[in-house]
């Protein structure tokens, strides 16, 4: 397929950084139109319209990705979200160290990504400190821990989607996709709002079509990616250390697409502000929450990117008990800290926590 588009000097992982770095722009612009965070949708003060910005996108991700997969364009039988061995240990506490992560750093990796564009130095200092950890427990000190937690699998056989439960895959995407968008047309999001969201759900696909199969390539294979976060960022700290002898992939695009695509946004259409730690106990619970996120983005085999708007959209239950345990990390930990703030706050002075960034 690769071939037949002309490319005679481009390499399909040339042509991935290229692709990537578009669908990075288009994510970037809209993901800081829209505030586009999974942490909100669970924890922020806006959590309705939150989610329904973010069910949207995943609604429409599971549609355009199970139409692809439908007309054959893609599969994911191969994809590492299928494998029959369930690492369910590494799963389920890398989604809670994840999920504890963004609440401590009021973020998630993709929406501190995008505040990054915008002039906000701590999610800046964030994805820097995740990508270091996230290198570190994929080939560095902590992949030990990774490895001892991923040898505790389950057998799933062929149950490793929904595919394979009973009315297959388009009975349980229309279930999913239903319920995904009720919720969204009742958020009270605009129909801009649910516009853009829509259209970042189709970077989902566009992602996997563009990787799996336009740029497919029998003597020069690439890897089927989509939007995601936690690979991409370590690989894109590596690559700037080294990039005489590592070349630049998807992951690398992607990121450099999305931090220049927010940027552009906050200017044209106002939010560009310079911002930075006000303590340093703040300074302290960002940089645990970037490294939770770094490890627990590993071990559960993706971020709300990539476990959830990608993930989910493949009907892998290994991307949805991530994004589940994920969900549950944020709330625990939400909860915790919520009851501290009021604890320590004297009986005249109680406040609520701070807003969401």
């Amino acid at each position: 397929m690769f071939e037949s588009f002309g490319f005679e000097e481009t390499t399909a992982r040339q042509a991935s950084v290229l692709l990537a770095a578009i669908i990075g722009l288009v994510f970037g612009v809209l993901a800081q139109r829209t505030k586009f965070c999974f942490r909100r949708s669970l924890v922020g003060e806006d959590r309705r319209a939150a989610g329904g910005v973010w069910l949207m996108a995943l609604a429409v991700a599971i549609i355009g990705t199970q139409g692809a997969v439908a007309a054959e364009w893609i599969t994911f039988d191969e994809h590492r979200f299928m494998t029959s061995a369930l690492p369910i240990l590494a799963i389920a506490a890398g989604g809670l160290l994840f999920g504890a992560g963004m609440v401590l750093t009021r973020g998630c990796i993709s929406r501190l990504t995008v505040l990054s564009g915008s002039g906000n130095l701590r999610a800046a200092l964030v994805v820097l400190v995740f990508a270091v950890v996230a290198h570190m427990t994929l080939k560095g000190v902590l992949a030990p821990l990774r490895v001892a937690l991923g040898s505790v699998t389950v057998e799933m056989g062929d149950y490793v989607s929904l595919a394979a439960l009973p009315g297959g895959a388009w009975v349980w995407s229309g279930l999913i996709v239903m319920i995904a968008l009720i919720f969204a047309f009742q958020s009270g999001n605009s129909v801009a709002q649910l516009v853009m969201a829509a259209v970042i759900g189709l970077l989902v696909p566009a992602a996997w079509v563009g990787t799996g199969f336009v740029l497919f390539d029998d003597f020069d294979p690439i890897a089927m990616e989509s939007l995601s976060f936690t690979s991409p960022a370590s690989e894109t700290l590596f690559w700037s250390i080294a990039s005489s002898s590592i070349p630049s992939g998807f992951g690398t695009g992607l990121l450099g697409g999305v931090f220049v695509g927010a940027l552009l946004a906050s200017l044209l259409f106002g939010g560009f502000q310079w911002q930075s730690f006000e303590a340093p106990r703040q300074t302290g619970r960002y940089m645990l929450g970037a490294a939770l996120m770094g490890v627990g983005g590993v071990l559960a085999g993706g971020c709300t990117l990539g476990a959830g708007l990608s993930g989910v959209p493949t009907l892998s239950v290994a991307a949805i008990l991530a994004i589940v345990m994920i969900a549950v990390g944020a709330k625990v930990t939400h909860a915790l800290l919520s009851q501290d703030a009021y604890a320590d706050a004297a009986p005249s002075t109680k406040q609520p926590p701070l807003p969401a960034e």
